[in-house]
């Protein structure tokens, strides 16, 4: 396995929406080394998620740790977390009508913090990485997780959701005044 370049904002490749992944193209050898790869790059830089154009790779695919217990965990995964899974082609489904506003961090637009609002509770039909259909219920921090990630595949980053910038934020000041204790 192999450590991906991350793409960093102002990269073309954020901006553009992902090709759809069909499930011949999914099952191929450089489709699962992509995988491996992408959770590798997730894990070596702390990250909980990691979609595909932010390796330079135009697929409606990423990869994300989702732990349910990762609801105050913030942006940064932990060792011991739940094993990292593949979502390919998601299409999601608010469930009910909470907004929650809370920090989100990239790893495409690194050391800054935003709030952004995302819905509180979705609903996620998607591919796994064999290609066998998979629905997924979510909520809270898993939910943005989520959201966020399938933001990159329609060419979103996290700052074209939030309501001001006036939350914005490097990471050491953000740790410093806003992070949870």
């Amino acid at each position: 396995m192999s450590i991906l370049k991350v793409a960093r904002m102002g990269h073309p490749v954020l901006r553009a929406k992902a090709r759809t992944v069909d499930k011949h193209g999914l099952r191929s050898a450089t489709v699962q080394r992509l995988i491996d790869d992408m959770m590798e790059t997730m894990a070596e830089y702390h990250g909980v998620g990691l979609a595909a154009p932010q390796v330079h790779e135009r697929l409606r695919l990423f990869v994300a740790t989702l732990d349910a217990d990762d609801d105050q965990k913030g942006d940064e995964a932990d060792e011991g977390d739940a094993e990292p899974l593949a979502i390919v082609n998601p299409e999601i489904t608010v469930v009910g009508g909470d907004v929650v506003e809370d920090w989100e961090g990239c790893l495409s637009i690194p050391d800054v913090r935003g709030r952004v609002p995302r819905a509180r509770e979705i609903r996620v039909r998607a591919y796994d990485r064999k290609g066998d259909r998979i629905e997924l219920h979510a909520h809270d921090f898993p939910a943005r997780v989520i959201q966020h990630e399938t933001d990159h595949l329609d060419g979103i980053l996290f700052f074209d959701r939030m309501k001001s910038l006036g939350t914005l934020t490097f990471l050491e000041e953000y740790s410093r005044y806003w992070a949870k204790d």
